[in-house]
């Protein structure tokens, strides 16, 4: 009987918005944004296979979610045809980011699939270049290709490498899924921010314009910023939702808060990463 071999695991990080401004829309549809991504380790895990036949495949489907729309699957596709590689692999994922919650899982499933990809199949495609590709697949992929904290400008695209101090967050996570899509559409969306220059950068700066949207017309939102900003003030979402988050500076402080969470909301406190755990798969 033939023996198949395990899946070997690599981690794909969470991500904070620590403020997003929108700045307009431009002409192709889309958004000018700032916005600062702040690394955490709140992680999916991406299980990959190498195959030598260039077949991809995804073990334990997403439920309602096609292949075609799979961004695991995609971003493999994606480096295969790019690569002209002859080899494929077989995908699996285990979830622990919340779909729809603003923390950039499935963007930073895709964004590992093209990085360790990149290096089992030898494709040697540089970060530049994966980042490149990353953007055909989501606006925030390239944020985790580039695998530093950051400020986001474009798109979220244009990436400038941002120190930020040790710090830890306690993410409440509602039961709500937002659609990126709606929010953005939204008619009272502002969206003539002004860009902040930056650095200094400190916690607090700048908002989240998307917030007051996704507040409204999800319910839940409101509950838990109401909720936490009784106790932090500076509390705010992270991109479109449905996740809020406040800073705290040690981990007992955030664990302390976490206690009090009624048993009707739930969350977990997550440490600030200065780098992706994979940064140095590529160059």
């Amino acid at each position: 009987m033939e023996v198949k071999p395990q899946f070997e695991w690599f981690p794909a990080p969470g991500k904070l918005n620590l403020f997003l401004h929108v700045l307009g829309r431009r002409a192709d549809g889309y958004h000018e944004l700032q916005t600062v991504f702040r690394l955490i380790d709140r992680t999916d895990r991406v299980g990959v296979r190498v195959r030598a036949d260039g077949d991809i495949r995804r073990a334990d489907p997403l439920p309602g979610i096609a292949p075609e729309d799979d961004l695991c699957v995609r971003a493999a596709r994606l480096l295969r045809s790019a690569s002209r590689t002859a080899m494929g692999a077989d995908l699996a994922l285990e979830k622990n980011l919340p779909i729809g919650g603003g923390l950039g899982g499935g963007s930073s499933d895709a964004a590992t699939v093209l990085l360790v990809l990149n290096r089992l199949w030898r494709t040697a495609y540089s970060r530049a270049e994966l980042m490149a590709l990353g953007c055909a697949l989501g606006a925030d992929v390239p944020a985790f290709v580039f695998g530093e904290n950051a400020i986001g400008e474009g798109i979220g695209e244009r990436l400038t490498p941002l120190a930020l101090p040790p710090r830890w967050y306690l993410v409440l996570v509602p039961r709500a899924t937002v659609s990126t899509t709606s929010v953005f559409a939204d008619n009272t969306l502002t969206r003539n921010a002004k860009a902040l220059k930056i650095p200094p950068f400190f916690f607090g700066l700048g908002r989240n314009d998307l917030e007051p949207v996704a507040a409204r017309r999800h319910p839940e939102i409101a509950a838990h910023l109401d909720w936490l900003r009784a106790r932090r003030p500076q509390a705010r979402m992270t991109g479109s939702g449905a996740c809020v988050f406040a800073e705290f500076a040690a981990e007992g402080e955030a664990l302390a808060v976490l206690q009090e969470l009624p048993g009707t909301m739930r969350g977990f406190v997550a440490r600030g990463l200065e780098r992706h755990p994979l940064h140095d798969w590529a160059s």
